[in-house]
């Protein structure tokens, strides 16, 4: 089988995935630059605009291809929109389309009722203040279309509004098609822990795969510091959250594809955060190989295909991955790691930064501050955690100069 891949991503954060989907299919990828470390995993690519679904149509028809995927967040309406031009599985474009626009995400949800934050959509920043007025503080402030956390910030009272709106409303990402730049969502604070739920849907019918508990840092900015699976965590076959994450999908409209939903288990029961219509990020569809022994990216593959999922748990474990950071914005020289220092249940442990690159942390960078990853697996929560302190010092950050 022949599947269209919409860009690669990173190869820290995606390699693992185009690996495993490699090995059932024939990849031809559809990127905006030529592929480097991507090439041993491809039957072939094209170079062109991937903003441009006319360009990618015109390429695609070249090719017997059976189904169209991507991990890209910035692509996902682009990609739904080539699969329905081509007649290949997916979800409707304009339901990607509302996933990707959070202000559409939320008018869908608070027209079906399904439990979420408080959101006004705001353009100034007398807006702003009223917007908090009516919603309460601690409140959030988030641009409409970013992902990764990206200028999302907690408010904590009105002295500081100002700034924190100036930042969301300034905010940017590279690659991202932004729906209406400077537009930022004035919402109501969620209590309770974070986490994500990664599942395959086939014509409405969800298929849920693991569900990670979310660790942040740098508050008040919503930095995710690292991501743990439990494969007998009972949130799995939890019925309230899995109708919460049901009913925001039929409300959105989402049908065919993967989605990795990010909600609160707030005390009055769970609420959406977003939808992401793609796979997981953080190397989250990694520990959850690690904890439960499913392979997320050959699932999505199988249902960009029209296949139905096949998710089965082979293992219960525990799965956990950590990304560390500098003290201060800085530039990096090495990123040096000792293999013999690592504890037995570490599976990787990679340096992310280049020499010579900055490392910025929030609120100055998202994600861009990291300078390597561990992931590792046991058999609880406390052991993964108590390892991936022991890893991390196993790995050293040599530091050119201070930003």
């Amino acid at each position: 089988m022949t599947l269209l891949l919409i860009g690669a991503g990173s190869q820290a954060y995606r390699a693992y995935l185009l690996r495993s989907v490699a090995e059932e299919y024939d990849i031809h990828l559809l990127a905006d630059r030529e592929p480097t470390w991507e090439t041993p995993y491809l039957s072939g690519h094209t170079v062109l605009d991937t903003t441009d679904v006319a360009a990618m149509r015109e390429a695609a028809r070249a090719l017997p291809c059976e189904g169209v995927l991507t991990w890209d967040d910035t692509r996902v309406v682009q990609t739904a929109r080539l699969a329905a031009d081509l007649g290949l599985p997916g979800t409707p474009p304009e339901a990607a389309l509302r996933c990707r626009d959070k202000r559409a995400t939320r008018e869908a949800l608070d027209r079906a009722g399904v439990p979420q934050a408080q959101s006004i959509l705001v353009t100034s920043l007398p807006q702003a203040r009223a917007a908090a007025a009516r919603v309460g503080y601690p409140l959030v402030l988030k641009p409409r279309a970013l992902n990764a956390s990206t200028g999302v910030v907690k408010v904590e009272s009105a002295d500081a509004l100002a700034r924190s709106f100036r930042l969301a409303r300034a905010a940017t990402a590279p690659g991202a098609q932004e729906v209406a730049p400077g537009d930022v969502l004035v919402e109501e604070y969620l209590d309770g822990p974070e986490v994500s739920v990664d599942a395959a849907w086939h014509e409405g019918r969800m298929t849920p795969a693991f569900v990670a508990r979310k660790e942040c840092g740098f508050a008040p900015y919503f930095e995710e510091t690292g991501h743990l699976v439990d494969g007998g965590d009972a949130l799995l076959s939890d019925p309230r959250l899995l109708e919460v994450v049901q009913a925001a999908h039929t409300a959105v409209g989402f049908t065919t594809g993967w989605t990795h939903t990010e909600l609160r288990l707030t005390s009055r029961g769970p609420r959406i955060v977003e939808i992401n219509a793609r796979i997981g990020g953080d190397r989250i569809p990694d520990i959850g190989r690690l904890a439960l022994g499913v392979d997320a990216a050959r699932t999505a593959a199988q249902v960009a295909c029209g296949r139905l999922p096949e998710l089965t748990a082979r293992d219960r474990r525990v799965a956990a991955v950590r990304f560390l950071y500098p003290e201060t914005d800085c530039i990096a020289r090495d990123v040096r790691i000792e293999p013999g220092a690592l504890p037995g249940s570490v599976d990787s442990a990679e340096a992310i930064a280049l020499p010579g690159q900055e490392l910025r942390l929030p609120p100055n960078g998202h994600v861009s501050g990291r300078y390597a990853l561990i992931t590792v697996a046991g058999e609880s929560a406390e052991q993964c955690r108590a390892d991936l302190d022991k890893a991390s010092q196993a790995v050293a950050l040599e530091v050119l100069r201070a930003l």
